[in-house]
Protein backbone atom coordinates (compact mmCIF):
# COMPACT_ATOMS: atom_id res chain seq x y z
CA UNK A 1 0.00 0.00 0.00
CA UNK A 2 1.10 3.57 -0.61
CA UNK A 3 2.03 5.49 2.48
CA UNK A 4 -0.46 8.20 3.50
CA UNK A 5 0.44 11.79 2.81
CA UNK A 6 2.28 13.39 5.68
CA UNK A 7 0.54 16.38 7.24
CA UNK A 8 2.67 19.55 7.09
CA UNK A 9 3.80 21.25 10.25
CA UNK A 10 0.90 23.64 10.79
CA UNK A 11 2.24 25.74 13.59
CA UNK A 12 4.69 27.54 11.30
CA UNK A 13 2.17 28.22 8.52
CA UNK A 14 0.54 31.61 8.15
CA UNK A 15 -3.20 32.04 7.66
CA UNK A 16 -2.63 32.83 3.98
CA UNK A 17 -0.62 29.63 3.54
CA UNK A 18 -3.34 27.57 5.23
CA UNK A 19 -5.98 29.11 2.97
CA UNK A 20 -3.87 28.41 -0.12
CA UNK A 21 -3.46 24.79 0.93
CA UNK A 22 -7.17 24.48 1.58
CA UNK A 23 -8.03 25.67 -1.94
CA UNK A 24 -6.13 22.70 -3.38
CA UNK A 25 -8.58 20.26 -1.84
CA UNK A 26 -11.80 22.24 -1.78
CA UNK A 27 -14.09 23.61 -4.49
CA UNK A 28 -17.60 25.03 -4.31
CA UNK A 29 -20.21 26.54 -6.63
CA UNK A 30 -23.94 26.94 -7.06
CA UNK A 31 -25.31 24.79 -9.88
CA UNK A 32 -28.45 25.20 -11.97
CA UNK A 33 -31.63 24.76 -9.96
CA UNK A 34 -30.03 26.48 -6.94
CA UNK A 35 -28.15 23.31 -5.99
CA UNK A 36 -25.04 23.84 -3.89
CA UNK A 37 -21.95 21.83 -4.85
CA UNK A 38 -19.05 21.25 -2.46
CA UNK A 39 -16.14 19.07 -3.55
CA UNK A 40 -13.77 18.00 -0.78
CA UNK A 41 -10.63 16.05 -1.72
CA UNK A 42 -9.05 16.09 1.75
CA UNK A 43 -10.62 16.43 5.21
CA UNK A 44 -8.59 18.96 7.25
CA UNK A 45 -7.98 18.27 10.94
CA UNK A 46 -9.19 20.16 13.98
CA UNK A 47 -6.17 22.51 14.03
CA UNK A 48 -6.77 23.73 10.49
CA UNK A 49 -10.55 23.84 10.93
CA UNK A 50 -10.21 25.95 14.06
CA UNK A 51 -7.85 28.44 12.43
CA UNK A 52 -9.90 28.72 9.23
CA UNK A 53 -13.33 28.54 10.86
CA UNK A 54 -14.22 32.18 10.19
CA UNK A 55 -12.84 32.06 6.64
CA UNK A 56 -14.79 28.90 5.78
CA UNK A 57 -18.04 30.24 7.24
CA UNK A 58 -17.80 33.60 5.47
CA UNK A 59 -16.40 32.61 2.08
CA UNK A 60 -17.78 29.13 1.43
CA UNK A 61 -20.55 28.08 3.79
CA UNK A 62 -22.47 31.36 3.62
CA UNK A 63 -22.67 31.06 -0.18
CA UNK A 64 -24.04 27.51 0.09
CA UNK A 65 -26.55 28.26 2.84
CA UNK A 66 -29.00 29.89 0.42
CA UNK A 67 -29.21 26.85 -1.86
CA UNK A 68 -32.21 24.53 -1.91
CA UNK A 69 -30.14 21.31 -1.87
CA UNK A 70 -26.50 20.33 -1.43
CA UNK A 71 -24.19 17.89 -3.20
CA UNK A 72 -21.13 16.86 -1.15
CA UNK A 73 -18.63 15.36 -3.57
CA UNK A 74 -16.26 12.87 -1.89
CA UNK A 75 -15.40 10.91 -5.03
CA UNK A 76 -11.77 12.08 -4.98
CA UNK A 77 -11.33 12.12 -1.20
CA UNK A 78 -8.96 9.30 -0.28
CA UNK A 79 -8.31 10.26 3.34
CA UNK A 80 -8.18 13.02 5.89
CA UNK A 81 -7.95 13.69 9.60
CA UNK A 82 -10.26 12.01 12.09
CA UNK A 83 -10.51 15.23 14.10
CA UNK A 84 -12.16 16.92 11.12
CA UNK A 85 -15.20 14.61 11.16
CA UNK A 86 -17.24 16.63 13.73
CA UNK A 87 -16.93 19.82 11.67
CA UNK A 88 -18.39 18.27 8.51
CA UNK A 89 -21.19 16.38 10.27
CA UNK A 90 -22.15 19.28 12.56
CA UNK A 91 -23.00 21.67 9.73
CA UNK A 92 -25.32 19.02 8.21
CA UNK A 93 -26.78 17.85 11.52
CA UNK A 94 -30.26 19.40 11.72
CA UNK A 95 -30.76 18.85 15.44
CA UNK A 96 -30.16 21.37 18.21
CA UNK A 97 -28.46 18.83 20.50
CA UNK A 98 -25.06 17.17 20.27
CA UNK A 99 -25.04 13.71 18.73
CA UNK A 100 -22.63 10.81 19.29
CA UNK A 101 -21.69 9.78 15.75
CA UNK A 102 -18.77 7.38 16.16
CA UNK A 103 -16.23 5.79 18.49
CA UNK A 104 -12.64 5.42 17.24
CA UNK A 105 -10.18 2.82 18.54
CA UNK A 106 -6.46 3.71 18.32
CA UNK A 107 -4.20 0.66 18.60
CA UNK A 108 -0.81 2.30 19.39
CA UNK A 109 -2.28 3.99 22.48
CA UNK A 110 -4.92 1.29 23.09
CA UNK A 111 -7.54 3.99 23.66
CA UNK A 112 -10.97 4.85 22.31
CA UNK A 113 -12.23 8.31 21.45
CA UNK A 114 -15.88 9.24 21.07
CA UNK A 115 -16.77 11.56 18.18
CA UNK A 116 -19.60 14.00 18.88
CA UNK A 117 -21.10 16.81 16.84
CA UNK A 118 -20.13 20.32 17.94
CA UNK A 119 -22.33 22.11 20.50
CA UNK A 120 -22.59 25.01 18.06
CA UNK A 121 -21.27 26.00 14.67
CA UNK A 122 -20.09 29.33 13.36
CA UNK A 123 -22.97 30.54 11.21
CA UNK A 124 -25.94 28.24 10.59
CA UNK A 125 -26.63 24.54 10.15
CA UNK A 126 -27.88 23.44 6.75
CA UNK A 127 -31.69 23.33 6.90
CA UNK A 128 -33.25 20.00 7.90
CA UNK A 129 -35.82 20.35 5.10
CA UNK A 130 -33.09 20.56 2.43
CA UNK A 131 -31.84 17.45 0.65
CA UNK A 132 -28.18 16.44 0.86
CA UNK A 133 -26.53 14.04 -1.61
CA UNK A 134 -23.07 12.54 -1.03
CA UNK A 135 -21.12 11.36 -4.08
CA UNK A 136 -18.75 8.40 -3.68
CA UNK A 137 -16.41 6.37 -5.86
CA UNK A 138 -14.26 3.27 -5.58
CA UNK A 139 -11.43 5.60 -4.46
CA UNK A 140 -13.34 7.24 -1.59
CA UNK A 141 -11.51 6.10 1.52
CA UNK A 142 -10.79 6.51 5.20
CA UNK A 143 -12.32 9.51 6.92
CA UNK A 144 -14.41 10.29 3.82
CA UNK A 145 -15.99 6.84 4.08
CA UNK A 146 -16.81 7.42 7.72
CA UNK A 147 -18.50 10.73 6.91
CA UNK A 148 -20.53 9.17 4.08
CA UNK A 149 -21.59 6.26 6.29
CA UNK A 150 -22.53 8.48 9.25
CA UNK A 151 -24.68 10.77 7.09
CA UNK A 152 -26.34 7.73 5.51
CA UNK A 153 -27.10 6.14 8.89
CA UNK A 154 -28.43 9.47 10.16
CA UNK A 155 -30.81 9.46 7.17
CA UNK A 156 -29.41 12.92 6.48
CA UNK A 157 -27.98 12.20 3.05
CA UNK A 158 -28.58 10.09 -0.05
CA UNK A 159 -25.33 8.38 -1.09
CA UNK A 160 -24.94 8.16 -4.87
CA UNK A 161 -22.10 6.55 -6.81
CA UNK A 162 -19.92 3.50 -6.24
CA UNK A 163 -19.16 1.33 -3.22
CA UNK A 164 -16.25 2.91 -1.37
CA UNK A 165 -12.86 1.27 -0.95
CA UNK A 166 -13.48 -0.06 2.58
CA UNK A 167 -10.11 1.14 3.83
CA UNK A 168 -9.01 2.34 7.25
CA UNK A 169 -9.40 5.57 9.17
CA UNK A 170 -5.68 5.98 9.82
CA UNK A 171 -2.57 4.35 8.38
CA UNK A 172 0.98 4.28 9.67
CA UNK A 173 4.17 3.59 7.71
CA UNK A 174 6.56 1.27 9.60
CA UNK A 175 10.17 0.39 8.69
CA UNK A 176 10.90 -3.34 8.79
CA UNK A 177 14.02 -3.58 10.94
CA UNK A 178 16.94 -1.62 9.46
CA UNK A 179 16.03 -2.52 5.89
CA UNK A 180 14.71 -0.35 3.11
CA UNK A 181 11.36 -2.14 3.27
CA UNK A 182 8.28 -0.49 4.79
CA UNK A 183 4.85 -1.75 5.77
CA UNK A 184 1.75 0.44 5.84
CA UNK A 185 -0.80 -0.82 8.38
CA UNK A 186 -4.14 0.43 9.74
CA UNK A 187 -3.80 1.75 13.29
CA UNK A 188 -7.29 3.16 13.90
CA UNK A 189 -10.74 1.79 13.24
CA UNK A 190 -14.35 2.79 13.62
CA UNK A 191 -16.18 0.75 16.23
CA UNK A 192 -19.55 1.54 14.74
CA UNK A 193 -20.93 4.91 13.67
CA UNK A 194 -23.98 6.07 15.61
CA UNK A 195 -23.66 3.29 18.17
CA UNK A 196 -24.30 0.48 15.68
CA UNK A 197 -22.04 -1.91 17.55
CA UNK A 198 -19.95 -4.13 15.28
CA UNK A 199 -21.59 -2.81 12.11
CA UNK A 200 -18.99 -0.77 10.28
CA UNK A 201 -17.94 0.09 6.76
CA UNK A 202 -14.30 -0.99 7.13
CA UNK A 203 -13.39 -3.91 4.90
CA UNK A 204 -16.67 -3.88 3.01
CA UNK A 205 -16.99 -0.20 2.08
CA UNK A 206 -20.03 2.07 2.11
CA UNK A 207 -22.81 0.83 -0.14
CA UNK A 208 -24.51 3.72 -1.97
CA UNK A 209 -28.26 4.25 -1.82
CA UNK A 210 -28.20 4.64 -5.61
CA UNK A 211 -25.45 2.79 -7.44
CA UNK A 212 -24.04 4.38 -10.59
CA UNK A 213 -20.57 4.77 -12.17
CA UNK A 214 -18.61 7.49 -10.40
CA UNK A 215 -18.28 9.64 -13.52
CA UNK A 216 -22.09 9.73 -13.82
CA UNK A 217 -22.79 10.28 -10.12
CA UNK A 218 -23.24 14.07 -10.27
CA UNK A 219 -25.67 13.83 -13.19
CA UNK A 220 -27.63 11.14 -11.34
CA UNK A 221 -27.67 13.22 -8.15
CA UNK A 222 -29.07 16.25 -9.98
CA UNK A 223 -31.81 14.07 -11.51
CA UNK A 224 -32.73 12.78 -8.04
CA UNK A 225 -32.86 16.32 -6.66
CA UNK A 226 -35.10 17.40 -9.56
CA UNK A 227 -37.55 14.61 -8.66
CA UNK A 228 -37.43 15.45 -4.96
CA UNK A 229 -38.00 19.13 -5.71
CA UNK A 230 -41.25 18.14 -7.45
CA UNK A 231 -42.56 16.00 -4.54
CA UNK A 232 -44.50 18.76 -2.69
CA UNK A 233 -46.34 19.67 -5.90
CA UNK A 234 -47.20 16.02 -6.60
CA UNK A 235 -48.62 15.57 -3.10
CA UNK A 236 -50.62 18.78 -3.37
CA UNK A 237 -52.17 17.77 -6.70
CA UNK A 238 -53.10 14.35 -5.31
CA UNK A 239 -54.79 15.97 -2.35
CA UNK A 240 -56.75 18.30 -4.63
CA UNK A 241 -57.85 15.40 -6.85
CA UNK A 242 -59.06 13.42 -3.85
CA UNK A 243 -61.04 16.38 -2.49
CA UNK A 244 -62.73 17.09 -5.81
CA UNK A 245 -63.28 13.69 -7.40
CA UNK A 246 -63.08 10.77 -4.97
CA UNK A 247 -66.60 9.43 -4.46
CA UNK A 248 -65.95 7.78 -1.07
CA UNK A 249 -65.98 11.17 0.63
CA UNK A 250 -65.95 9.72 4.15
CA UNK A 251 -62.46 8.32 3.50
CA UNK A 252 -60.99 11.52 2.07
CA UNK A 253 -59.86 13.05 5.43
CA UNK A 254 -57.86 9.90 6.28
CA UNK A 255 -56.28 9.89 2.82
CA UNK A 256 -55.36 13.58 3.05
CA UNK A 257 -53.82 12.99 6.49
CA UNK A 258 -51.83 10.05 5.14
CA UNK A 259 -50.45 12.10 2.24
CA UNK A 260 -49.54 15.02 4.50
CA UNK A 261 -47.55 12.75 6.84
CA UNK A 262 -45.85 10.41 4.36
CA UNK A 263 -42.13 9.88 4.83
CA UNK A 264 -40.64 10.48 1.39
CA UNK A 265 -37.05 10.94 2.59
CA UNK A 266 -35.89 7.72 0.91
CA UNK A 267 -37.65 8.24 -2.44
CA UNK A 268 -35.08 8.66 -5.21
CA UNK A 269 -36.88 7.34 -8.31
CA UNK A 270 -40.23 7.88 -9.96
CA UNK A 271 -40.99 4.17 -9.64
CA UNK A 272 -40.42 4.23 -5.87
CA UNK A 273 -42.70 7.24 -5.52
CA UNK A 274 -45.54 5.61 -7.48
CA UNK A 275 -45.25 2.35 -5.52
CA UNK A 276 -45.24 4.16 -2.18
CA UNK A 277 -48.24 6.33 -3.07
CA UNK A 278 -50.21 3.49 -4.63
CA UNK A 279 -49.67 1.08 -1.73
CA UNK A 280 -50.29 3.69 0.94
CA UNK A 281 -53.52 5.07 -0.53
CA UNK A 282 -55.00 1.65 -1.18
CA UNK A 283 -54.18 0.54 2.36
CA UNK A 284 -55.82 3.59 3.91
CA UNK A 285 -58.86 3.64 1.61
CA UNK A 286 -59.32 -0.15 1.42
CA UNK A 287 -60.38 0.55 -2.14
CA UNK A 288 -58.59 -1.46 -4.89
CA UNK A 289 -59.97 0.94 -7.51
CA UNK A 290 -57.90 3.84 -6.17
CA UNK A 291 -54.86 3.69 -8.43
CA UNK A 292 -51.74 5.84 -8.74
CA UNK A 293 -50.02 5.53 -12.09
CA UNK A 294 -47.54 7.38 -14.30
CA UNK A 295 -49.07 8.33 -17.64
CA UNK A 296 -46.63 9.46 -20.31
CA UNK A 297 -47.91 11.38 -23.29
CA UNK A 298 -46.07 11.11 -26.58
CA UNK A 299 -45.56 14.11 -28.79
CA UNK A 300 -47.40 14.09 -32.12
CA UNK A 301 -46.37 15.52 -35.46
CA UNK A 302 -48.86 18.35 -34.98
CA UNK A 303 -46.29 20.34 -33.00
CA UNK A 304 -46.25 21.80 -29.52
CA UNK A 305 -49.89 22.87 -29.64
CA UNK A 306 -51.00 19.25 -29.84
CA UNK A 307 -48.59 17.33 -27.61
CA UNK A 308 -51.07 14.85 -26.11
CA UNK A 309 -53.50 12.43 -27.66
CA UNK A 310 -57.09 13.65 -27.53
CA UNK A 311 -59.60 11.33 -25.84
CA UNK A 312 -62.06 9.59 -28.20
CA UNK A 313 -65.17 11.62 -28.95
CA UNK A 314 -68.60 10.56 -27.68
CA UNK A 315 -70.75 8.85 -30.31
CA UNK A 316 -73.84 10.96 -31.06
CA UNK A 317 -75.12 9.56 -34.38
CA UNK A 318 -75.98 6.04 -35.51
CA UNK A 319 -75.17 4.94 -39.08
CA UNK A 320 -78.06 3.75 -41.19
CA UNK A 321 -76.64 0.50 -42.62
CA UNK A 322 -76.13 -2.63 -40.56
CA UNK A 323 -72.45 -3.13 -41.46
CA UNK A 324 -71.51 0.37 -40.29
CA UNK A 325 -73.44 -0.15 -37.06
CA UNK A 326 -71.53 -3.36 -36.37
CA UNK A 327 -68.23 -1.60 -37.10
CA UNK A 328 -69.22 1.16 -34.67
CA UNK A 329 -70.01 -1.34 -31.91
CA UNK A 330 -66.69 -3.10 -32.50
CA UNK A 331 -64.80 0.23 -32.26
CA UNK A 332 -66.50 1.19 -28.99
CA UNK A 333 -66.77 -2.14 -27.18
CA UNK A 334 -64.27 -4.97 -26.78
CA UNK A 335 -65.83 -8.26 -25.71
CA UNK A 336 -63.96 -11.46 -24.87
CA UNK A 337 -64.38 -14.64 -22.88
CA UNK A 338 -61.20 -15.57 -21.00
CA UNK A 339 -60.22 -19.07 -19.79
CA UNK A 340 -62.33 -20.12 -16.85
CA UNK A 341 -65.45 -18.68 -18.55
CA UNK A 342 -64.58 -15.13 -17.39
CA UNK A 343 -66.32 -12.45 -19.38
CA UNK A 344 -64.39 -9.28 -20.33
CA UNK A 345 -66.05 -6.05 -21.46
CA UNK A 346 -64.06 -2.88 -22.22
CA UNK A 347 -65.29 0.46 -23.53
CA UNK A 348 -63.22 3.64 -23.77
CA UNK A 349 -65.97 6.14 -24.64
CA UNK A 350 -69.62 6.73 -23.84
CA UNK A 351 -72.55 7.28 -26.14
CA UNK A 352 -75.82 9.16 -25.88
CA UNK A 353 -78.72 7.18 -24.45
CA UNK A 354 -80.53 7.40 -27.81
CA UNK A 355 -77.54 5.84 -29.56
CA UNK A 356 -77.27 3.01 -27.06
CA UNK A 357 -80.99 2.37 -27.42
CA UNK A 358 -80.67 1.87 -31.16
CA UNK A 359 -77.53 -0.28 -30.86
Amino acid sequence: LDAPRQAPALRNLTLEELIAGLHNGLRHEVLEGNVGYLRVDDIPGQEVMSKLRSFLAANIWRKLMGTSALVLDLRHCTGGHISGIPYVISYLHPGNTVLHVDTIYDRPSNTTTEIWTLPEVLGENYGADKDVVVLTSGRTGGVAEDIAYILKQMRRAIVVGERTVGGALDLQKLRIGQSDFFLTVPVSRSLGPLGKGSQTWEGSGVLPCVGTPAEQALEKALAILTLRRALPGVIQRLQEALREYYTLVDRVPALLHHLANMDLSSVVTEEELVTKLHTGLQTVSEDPRLLVQVVRYQETSSGPEDETEEPPEMVSEVPEDEASRRALVDSVFQVSVFPGNVGYLRFDRFSDASVLGVL
